[in-house]
């Protein structure tokens, strides 16, 4: 067991090595850290790293590895719930978004993921309400609005959809401006 300090050094030094592009020294440096050690910050880096390798489930069990460290640590349960909608299981997608809402009621990208997932199993109306929460907490994100048309399109209401799709189209433009 190392002292508390050392793990905390190694921490900063591993999150500013990733911050730098320098993911394997990042990983190798936090694998130094015993396991009973590492915090849920710990945890979910590694679970990033895995990750952005393509080694999905193993990022699911580091997130999960994460939540069970702090149970309150919103941002393992929307990486794993990211994790599960890349894995196509968008039940479990919805069960971890939900928690992060739980914990971060304002988070609009838990919101719009909700959605996302709730698109993939054709709960249009499920999806239209979770993108409209989105876009509450957060009204100048493009996609939020690019995907409520697309709802609203399947849902049979072309002119919600196509002023959802108008408002997508003024905020690309004020992105390239």
């Amino acid at each position: 067991m190392q002292p508390a300090f050392a793990n905390e050094t190694i921490s900063e030094q591993a999150k500013l090595l990733y911050a730098d592009n320098n993911i394997n020294e990042s990983f190798n440096l936090l694998l130094t850290i015993p396991q009973e050690d590492r915090t849920a910050e710990n945890w979910l880096l590694l679970g990033n790293i895995l990750q952005d390798r393509g080694r999905n489930e193993d990022a699911i069990f580091m997130y999960t590895q994460s939540i069970l460290k702090d149970d309150k640590f919103y941002k393992a349960y929307y990486n794993l719930a990211n994790s599960y909608l890349d894995a196509d299981k968008p039940n479990m997608a919805i069960v971890e978004y939900k928690n992060v809402i739980k914990l971060r009621k304002d988070y609009a990208y838990a919101y719009y993921n909700l959605g996302c997932a709730y698109l993939k199993l054709g709960e249009y109306k499920k999806a239209r309400k979770s993108f409209l929460d989105a876009v509450f907490y957060k009204n100048t994100e493009p996609d939020f609005y690019y995907n409520l048309a697309y709802v609203y399109k399947k849902l049979n209401k072309p002119k919600d959809a196509q002023a959802y799709l108008e408002i997508y189209n003024k905020l690309k433009e004020n992105e390239i401006h």
